[in-house]
């Protein structure tokens, strides 16, 4: 049993390690290609632990030529666009100056349903204010909403905004994160003063946040009141 365990724990380190390799995706996000490699690769994983017997070398060569394999293919698509196409498909457009292109959908087997879902997906409700859907080489539908049904933007109204900057956390649950503040370049004694003007210490915080021109936001504890 305790072999089976370690035996567990070392091909999900190797597979963590394969799928890092191979480079941050969402599942959704997979080409077919990386995709087939993900369910080989648990496949022969899964053997590998239902049978005890079978060396992990029988599962860590076959895994890691998987990876190398995937490289070469991304170094290739990387490279030269028809292989790209080959491996990875074309994006497909199926709405088009708002015109459904039927015959595309049936090519793709897409139905009604599965189009809907997507332009909720992307906080449309009616298909009639679409002017371009895309269909990705993921399979997800990009969507370009028609420009009358666009919401005002600031710009279209000539308004003058101010930058806004991105809260950067500098405090999880009570543990400051050196890391953020040298990457930030953020004074540890600036952070205490600030906390200090409210009675707060470190410990006391769930999350704290600052921006460029030094915008705080503080959430303190369950137990504890800014």
């Amino acid at each position: 049993m305790l072999i089976i365990f370690f035996r567990t724990i070392l091909l999900y380190a190797l597979i963590i390690f394969s799928i890092r390799i191979m480079g941050k995706r969402q599942l959704g996000d997979l080409q077919p290609s990386e995709l087939a490699i993900t369910i080989l690769i648990s496949n022969i994983a899964t053997m590998s632990i239902d049978e005890p017997d079978i060396s992990l070398l029988f599962s860590a060569v076959p895994i890691l030529t998987l990876v190398g394999f995937e490289l070469i293919l991304s170094k290739l698509s990387l490279r030269y666009k028809p292989f790209r196409s080959f491996i990875s498909g074309s994006p497909v457009v199926i709405i088009k100056d708002g015109r459904i292109i039927q015959k595309r959908m049936k090519d793709l087997r897409l139905s009604i349903d599965d189009l809907m879902e997507a332009l909720r997906g992307n906080s449309i409700f009616d298909i009639q204010e679409v002017d371009y859907a895309i269909v990705e080489t993921n399979g997800k539908i990009s969507v370009f909403q028609d420009i009358k049904k666009q919401p005002v933007n600031p710009n279209q109204l000539k308004l003058d905004i101010k930058k806004e900057y991105i809260p950067k956390i500098i405090i999880s649950d009570g543990i400051l994160l050196e890391k953020a503040l040298k990457t930030y370049k953020i004074s540890k004694n600036l952070i205490l003063k600030k906390l200090k003007s409210k009675n707060l210490n470190i410990k006391d915080i769930f999350i704290m946040t600052i921006t460029e021109d030094n915008k705080y936001f503080i959430v303190p504890k369950d137990n504890k009141k800014r």
